[in-house]
């Protein structure tokens, strides 16, 4: 990141925006006849406010660059707005981390400080990539303690070997909205008392657009992670096939890209 970056960032910041509130997924009880629920699955650690939010079992590592805007720190509350479909199944639509209590007016999409940003249009998202199913929201200076513990286990299948039993131990603690598999933990790293969640990507793996909340005073309110688009999934649905419960399609994603 540089001082042209940040310069091109200024002038584009307003373009790169969520065209939907998200706030209303966790406020209506319904959106176009979609039966809407609010899950609370616990706090995020963010000691220095460096967010990184990734697929814990692709990306979650130390050498992972947080986004350049410098959130709150602390420990804050993560829900999820749970979509409750009878042709989709219970999917995760947004996950919300809540710094304070004001109404949010603008969502700016969260970015590393290297994104190209030439000719960005109001279509456009950079998002972060899903390729194991999975989403978390961590911060940069509790990635050492990740990188620490699994060295010292040496998984040779980090999911099968560890996670898989926390994910099932989370379904039977809490079935609600969630598979027998599992689809939501919400991990202390082992040794410290910092919590990472982790939750299932919406539709699967894909790319999706990560906004920091702004209100009226043009402070930071909060952390969205957009996995579903009501809205535009039901404009699109006629185009694509029929997914049931336990489909995890590749790249199968209603968002604006």
């Amino acid at each position: 990141m540089n001082e042209n970056w940040i310069q091109k960032w200024e002038e584009v910041k307003d373009v790169l925006t969520c065209p939907v509130d998200l706030e209303t997924y966790f406020t209506s009880d319904e959106i176009l006849e979609q039966k809407l629920e609010v899950m609370e699955i616990g706090n995020v650690s963010l000691p220095s406010g460096k967010v990184v939010v990734r697929d814990p079992l692709v990306s979650l590592n130390a050498n992972q660059s947080p986004y350049f805007i410098q959130a709150p720190k602390g420990n804050f509350p993560v829900t999820i707005a749970v979509v409750k479909s009878e042709d989709w199944g219970d999917r995760y639509a947004v996950v919300k981390v809540e710094f304070t209590k004001e109404k949010p007016v603008v969502y700016r999409e969260a970015l590393i400080g290297i994104e190209e940003l030439e000719g960005v249009t109001e279509d456009d998202f950079f998002g972060f990539g899903v390729d194991a199913g999975l989403g978390c929201i961590t911060d940069a200076e509790v990635l050492p303690f990740v990188d620490q513990f699994i060295d010292e286990k040496d998984f040779g299948n980090i999911y099968d070997d560890y996670f898989a039993e926390l994910f099932a131990q989370s379904y039977n603690d809490h079935p609600n909205n969630q598979r027998e598999a599992g689809d939501w933990i919400n991990w202390t790293v082992p040794g410290t008392n910092y919590q990472i969640p982790m939750f299932a990507s919406g539709f699967g793996d894909g790319s999706y657009p990560v906004y920091f909340a702004y209100d009226v005073n043009g402070e930071i309110c909060g952390l969205y992670i957009q996995f579903i688009d009501i809205e535009l999934a039901l404009s699109e649905e006629g185009d694509e096939e029929d997914y049931k419960d336990d489909d995890q399609p590749e790249n199968f994603i209603f968002l604006k890209n």
